[in-house]
């Protein structure tokens, strides 16, 4: 069976904000679950937890920027749709719809700037890690890059694609 390849996203560190983003690619995963099906949150959760991301909340997005500096999160959309910002307030913007999944690496600032009112996901997030909400300080940047580089990297893609060799890859580079 081919694993799911997503599309990829690098950010760089925004100085100016304090969002220390990563060097790990943000994999979006579209349409990974068809949306035809019943209980897309259900099967989101499962496919989350047979892949030892232990599913946590059913939500939407905040809307406003903020990351998490000790967990990598996974985001399956199973309802509605959003206009979300990636990197901080001068991030990257993409639309996300039911059926789709998003992979952030510890670091990446996210925020939704707009949605359908019925809009809800999935949070996920690997095996032993605990996530908190951070919004960026650019005084304490460096220390936030440091608690970010030492989150491990997850043992399994949550969607069972190709996060392993591309976040390897990422990790390897920024050890050159």
């Amino acid at each position: 069976m081919t694993k799911p390849q997503p599309e990829t996203l690098v950010l760089e560190a925004d100085e100016t904000s304090g969002f220390p983003n990563s060097p790990l690619p943000v994999l979006i995963y579209r349409q990974i679950l068809d949306t035809s099906e019943e209980n897309l949150a259900a099967r989101f959760e499962a496919l989350f937890a047979r892949h030892r991301w232990p599913p946590q909340w059913r939500y939407g997005l905040y809307d406003f920027d903020h990351f998490h500096s000790t967990a990598h999160e996974a985001l399956g959309v199973f309802r509605g749709q959003a206009h979300v910002r990636l990197g901080g307030p001068d991030g990257c913007k993409l639309d996300i719809a039911a059926g789709d999944a998003l992979v952030l690496p510890a670091g990446v600032g996210h925020a939704c700037l707009e949605a359908s009112d019925d809009f809800t996901m999935v949070g996920a997030y690997p095996l032993g890690q605990s996530w908190e909400v951070e919004r960026g300080q650019p005084g304490e940047l460096e220390s936030i890059c440091r608690r970010v580089a030492a989150v491990a990297l997850p043992d399994e893609d949550p969607v069972g694609g190709a996060l392993l060799s591309l976040w390897r890859q990422g990790a390897e580079t920024t050890e050159q």
